[in-house]
């Protein structure tokens, strides 16, 4: 079922928006905030040179922002690390004593992160929480209690939006935290918001997408009786494209709501997509990871791995990575879905790219790696 209000136009044409700060080359999840997790980074493929590895000491679920000078990571034990690119070290850490299952944010020359109280990584603290801190020093500027989150912060033309478990979509001040405006969507939250169009997508755990105007918070539609969306939506050429429970890759009009396409897998889609030259890539419990037209939906190749696969993919450089349950990483051709590389280490999101190097997302671990000599 879907329900509309009179959307504004919504492009078709194939876009990749500009990450929210230019300077940061991988400031945010997704990479940008259309969250198509794909860049250029001309050259910086396999075979690689390894640098330093850093050892988080806990599961690392999801990846690392690179930008202001920094690596920052956010560990499952709710520690929020600041890493030195050209070493490795630790300059600084905040414990936040609650577990960290997201990603963390870099605009107005700030970190943002969440954190989710939960028994897993023993917190102290319940709730959710969502802070700002200094990117040089780690001090905190400002910080707002929020349901339980295990949502990624998006910042956009200085708004900061989110989302918890308690089904609530925010959008705060980013230099200051003051609230703007706050959605109830009724149905938990798991996913991390997407900006596309001057709108906010994001999907329910009850199987729901939403579309909400990104300066009112007014619900523009809504769609519903998809299973459950833990994946993070990415948004490209006037279509929203999303994994769900229900094994399915589905593809929404940006403007309407309306159902594109969809793709059945055999199994969970837990992962966020990828998009890159029209092509959309997303890994499924069934163990295959896919290559989809995103037009069409149509099937272009598979690559089979020994498990399943959780994480959302990354596209550097016409390359591919995804990781699986096996701690295995691989790297395949965007194009062809043929193998490149392989590493014995990874579980969920696997890589990003900042200042000419690879951060290979291991399961406690980021290999930071550069071009080898040829």
């Amino acid at each position: 079922m879907t329900t509309t209000s009179p959307p504004p136009p919504v492009p078709t044409t194939t876009t990749a928006l500009p990450p929210t700060n230019a300077a940061a080359p991988w400031p945010t999840y997704g990479a940008d905030n259309a969250r198509l997790r794909a860049v250029a980074a001309p050259g910086l493929r396999p075979p690689f040179r390894r640098l330093w590895t850093f050892h988080g000491h806990a599961l690392l679920e999801f990846p690392p922002v690179v930008g202001y000078g920094s690596v920052f990571e956010e560990a499952f034990d709710g520690r929020l690390y600041s890493i030195d690119p050209a070493t490795g070290r630790v300059r600084w850490s905040y414990t936040a004593h609650r577990c960290g299952w997201s990603s963390p944010a870099l605009a107005e020359h700030l970190l943002f992160a969440t954190f989710i109280g939960n028994s897993e990584c023993k917190a102290t603290l319940a709730g959710g929480e969502l802070v700002a801190l200094s990117p040089e020093s780690g001090r905190i500027r400002w910080r707002r209690a929020i349901g339980p989150s295990e949502s990624s912060p998006l910042v956009e033309a200085g708004t900061l939006y989110v989302a918890d478990q308690d089904g609530n979509v925010y959008a705060f001040a980013a230099r200051t935290g003051r609230l703007l405006w706050r959605f109830a969507s009724g149905a938990p939250i798991k996913a991390s918001p997407t900006f596309a169009y001057g709108r906010i997508y994001v999907g329910t755990y009850a199987g729901e997408m939403l579309a909400l105007g990104a300066r009112t918070g007014r619900l523009v539609w809504r769609s519903g009786g998809y299973g459950n969306f833990y994946s993070s939506a990415s948004v490209n050429a006037g279509r929203v494209y999303v994994g769900s429970l229900d094994g399915r890759i589905y593809a929404f009009s940006a403007r309407s709501g309306a159902v594109l396409w969809s793709f059945g897998t055999g199994s969970y889609v837990y992962a966020s997509p990828a998009v890159w030259n029209g092509l959309v890539f997303v890994g499924s419990y069934d163990h295959d990871f896919y290559a989809l037209s995103g037009g069409t939906g149509s099937l272009r190749w598979t690559y089979r791995a020994h498990a399943s696969i959780s994480g959302a993919a990354s596209v550097v450089d016409g390359l591919v990575y995804f990781s699986s349950f096996d701690h295995r990483t691989y790297a395949v051709a965007a194009a062809s879905g043929r193998l490149r590389a392989e590493w014995p280490d990874g579980e969920y999101s696997p890589a990003v790219a900042g200042n000419d190097r690879l951060y290979l997302v291991g399961l406690g671990r980021i290999y930071a790696l550069t071009r080898a000599a040829r």
